[in-house]
């Protein structure tokens, strides 16, 4: 039996968002999982291959996922809204994640820009918490973070030796400030992207998962 995949258009804060939803490689999903993409101004998509990475890391632990566009991206509606429109385009992801999976428990996940807005929403949902935050070449060098400093829920941030948007020495001073429990890899990679190393960045991501 072939694992289901959908393309969605779900409804958003602004209009519809444009989403992929995919089950496991292998039998029934143990939780859910909403990856959110880079910066749309840059490129930024849920095709990117980072993104993908993440997403097929997951499948591979025995978790269904959700990825879409944010608002002005591919067939998302709306324009971008500098981060704080985004936020409220994952929540509403979110919802729709949680409302097709309501047995499971669910995390996020996201790259770069993408890392930033699942932190900002899973550290500040009124909620049922998530299971753990996946943080993928967190940007340190534009917007605050503080509100990492008091979120108690289980962070992980997986890093590329080299990232020119989150230098190794600023993240490892940053996360000595952001509260327990927590977690920090680096992967010997040439970028931001994680260039010659998607591999062991999808098997990373499997591994935080299993």
């Amino acid at each position: 039996m072939s694992r289901r995949i959908e393309s969605l258009l779900i409804d958003g804060p602004v209009g519809k968002l444009e989403a992929l939803l995919e089950e496991p490689e292998e039998g029934e999903p143990r939780e859910a999982c909403l990856v959110c993409h880079p910066h749309p101004l840059f490129g930024g998509t849920m095709h990117n291959k980072v993104v993908y990475r993440i997403a097929r890391g997951m499948r591979r632990a025995g978790v269904v996922v959700l990825r879409f566009n944010f608002r002005g991206v591919g067939q998302s509606e709306g324009i971008h809204d500098e981060g704080l429109g985004e936020v409220e385009d994952a929540r509403a992801a979110l919802g729709f994640l949680r409302e097709r999976y309501p047995d499971l428990p669910y995390s996020m996940a996201g790259f770069s820009f993408g890392s930033r807005v699942i932190m900002k929403l899973g550290c500040t949902t009124e909620v049922t918490r998530p299971a753990r935050l996946i943080a993928v070449g967190f940007p340190t060098q534009r917007g605050q973070f503080d509100y990492l400093s008091t979120c108690g829920i289980p962070k992980y941030f997986v890093q590329s030796m080299i990232d020119q948007f989150g230098p190794k020495q600023e993240l490892e001073a940053a996360f000595q400030g952001f509260a327990e429990p927590k977690s920090l890899e680096f992967i010997e990679a040439s970028d931001h992207f994680f260039t010659g190393a998607l591999d062991q960045l999808e098997q990373v991501i499997a591994a935080i998962v299993e």
